[in-house]
């Protein structure tokens, strides 16, 4: 049966994690970038989440949570053919219509995470052409894999809301992305600072308030594990923003805006898999390594690999989420006041499971995207010119400029 208290709560949630997209990331994104590629940040973020949306509706939600094998979905639910008002989702209180909006939400934000890695450099209709295929290519599969009935979740991989699916997908996809399309113009010496810390400041706080939803919404109910998903949530943030606040204190004797904010996704990222699994003692623990494991991964890949991942996706996203996979067989253990490990597991058995998803999804993750990155190559072309990247893609792209003073 359905229920209302479930029902009402999974439709706020949806909202919230909607709101995380737009205007959260964008906002967040946007205000990092310069000046005169600002729009294009926002364009790309909008247009994902309409493409993604219907992409959804076709045959994506199918084939993450179809029936099918345990490596993909089948075309069963395609249009959400057989779902009607009252169907309810299986194992749950809520319609499925819910269920299939809410994770629309999360289909919506992690191709849009990526955005964050290839801006003020790429084309727009390479923009759209890979990130639908990736939706499609990786995302839908991954998240059978752990969510809708395949051989992770079979295996007993615990990620509460998007670890994997979410953030190591986004992050390491970012990082071939990127590694292809190569580094923006006088990369890392001639990179000039973000044009708004404010504006990234206003997104970050959506991000951080819309995530209550994305995490806390994962329990598909309005109850205990809500309320302790969003208690972890919080906590790891906060911690994970005085980390970086504190590095950033020690090491340049001055805290900025947009480090304590960049802490706060990294500790929001890393507790996303452990949430519904920990308490809010372990939440301190994951915000303590999110925040320091992710500022060290900034570091390595702009300093010693050379990569110019614009925005920090794949040591925020990919790298927090990775730890935070780890950390919860750890921390999910009653002995450390968690909700308790699959039956039959230890720690040590949790770990290797954890471990196992991380390099299954890791490596798909690269495999396919390096596919789809030669093949958008070869049917748009990535790269924009010279010149355009001089003047910025606001006005060479779309035609408009974010500030007409």
């Amino acid at each position: 049966m359905i229920n209302a208290a479930d029902t009402a709560w999974l439709i706020t949630a949806t909202a919230l994690v909607l709101f995380m997209t737009l205007p959260g990331l964008a906002l967040f994104y946007g205000g990092l970038v310069h000046a005169r590629n600002l729009l294009s940040v926002l364009m790309h973020c909008f247009a994902i989440a309409c493409l993604a949306s219907l992409l959804w509706l076709v045959c994506a939600y199918s084939l993450a949570f179809g029936d099918g094998t345990a490596l993909i979905g089948g075309l069963g639910k395609a249009f959400l053919a057989g779902v009607g008002r009252e169907t309810v989702y299986p194992d749950t209180t809520i319609p499925e219509t819910v269920f299939f909006m809410f994770q629309m939400t999360f289909a919506i934000i992690t191709p849009g995470l990526i955005v964050g890695a290839f801006v003020e450099r790429i084309k727009f209709g390479a923009v759209l052409l890979f990130s639908g295929l990736w939706l499609l290519i990786v995302y839908a599969p991954v998240t059978h894999w752990i969510w809708g009935g395949g051989w992770l979740g079979e295996m007993g991989v615990m990620d509460y809301a998007g670890g994997l699916v979410v953030h190591l997908t986004a992050g390491v996809s970012s990082l071939v992305l990127v590694a292809v399309l190569g580094p923006r113009m006088g990369f890392p010496r001639d990179i000039r600072p973000p044009h708004a810390p404010w504006i990234t400041m206003a997104g970050a706080s959506m991000l951080w308030v819309g995530w209550f939803g994305f995490n806390a919404g994962s329990a598909l109910s309005a109850g205990g594990d809500a309320g302790m998903a969003m208690t972890a949530t919080h906590i790891s943030a906060a911690t994970a923003s005085l980390v970086w606040l504190a590095i950033e204190w020690t090491k340049y004797g001055k805290p900025s805006l947009v480090g304590i904010v960049t802490g706060a996704i990294a500790g929001l990222a890393t507790i996303t898999p452990g949430s519904g699994f920990v308490g809010p003692g372990a939440a301190v623990a994951f915000g303590l390594a999110g925040g320091t494991i992710c500022y060290a991964a900034v570091g390595l890949v702009k300093n010693r690999l050379a990569i110019d991942d614009a925005l920090d996706v794949f040591a925020v996203h990919g790298v927090g989420g990775a730890t935070g996979i780890l950390l919860t067989a750890i921390f999910a253990a009653t002995a450390l006041g968690g909700a308790g490990l699959p039956e039959g597991a230890s720690v040590a058995s949790q770990i290797g499971v954890q471990a196992t998803g991380v390099a299954a999804v890791g490596a798909w993750s690269a495999l396919a995207s390096y596919l789809i990155i030669k093949a958008v190559a070869a049917a748009v072309g990535l790269r924009v010119s010279e010149q355009d990247e001089i003047t910025g893609l606001d006005v060479t792209a779309h035609g408009e400029s974010g500030y007409n003073l």
